[in-house]
């Protein structure tokens, strides 16, 4: 299967921002915030409109995780759908179960949600599944399977959790270690610091 190889740390130093949602990414912004090569620590050049539309959707894809196809596919899906294109698309990328495990604190960060999945370690309603871009349901129950429960990164993701989950669309039980997907998120149920309109605008030309 093909995947992203641009080091990750690369990326976020590029876009000037954590996209991964891993912690020891702030730690390397908070060390290096300029941008990676040889003239990272000058101004960073002026995009032209273009340039900041393809910026926006490459910043989304590799955030998500998705390959240049695989976002054009998410794309013309939630062109199809009634509503907004942008919200749209958000929606179908943060119901993806990769993602969803991310956000309920399971791993550290999507990447590794995806590499969770793929190796079977939670369940839908009882049932397994290994498919990362699996769009969870409003309803749908997500949990760590039983023999999965003492690995040292779901653990070590769950201690950073503080709190109650502060995503309302999102329930939470640490003690059995599962979680409920209650509704899909409305755009400022996010928290994401995106402009999915420019990625409408630069697929629409």
């Amino acid at each position: 299967m093909a995947k992203v190889t641009t080091p990750k740390g690369k990326l976020v130093r590029k876009f000037g921002e954590n996209i991964f949602g891993n912690p020891k990414y702030d730690k390397l912004l908070n060390r290096k915030p300029y941008a990676p090569g040889q003239h990272g620590q000058g101004r960073r050049p002026k995009l032209s409109n273009y340039g900041v539309q393809l910026q926006e959707k490459q910043k989304i894809k590799f955030m998500y995780g998705l390959l240049e196809k695989q976002f054009k596919l998410n794309f013309e899906k939630a062109d199809k759908m009634a509503g907004e294109t942008g919200t749209n698309m958000l929606q179908l990328l943060e119901s993806r179960l990769d993602n969803v495990i991310y956000r309920l604190g399971f791993s550290p960060s999507r990447p590794s949600g995806r590499q969770l999945v793929n190796h079977k370690h939670f369940t839908v309603n009882n049932q397994v599944v290994n498919i990362p871009s699996y769009l969870v349901k409003p309803g749908d129950i997500i949990e760590v399977r039983t023999k999965s429960r003492k690995m040292d990164i779901i653990l070590e993701s769950m201690r950073r959790i503080k709190g109650d989950m502060d995503l309302s669309w999102l329930n939470l039980d640490k003690a059995k270690m599962k979680g409920t997907f209650i509704s899909v998120p409305d755009r400022d149920e996010m928290q994401l610091t995106v402009n999915e309109q420019l990625v409408v605008e630069l697929y629409s030309k």
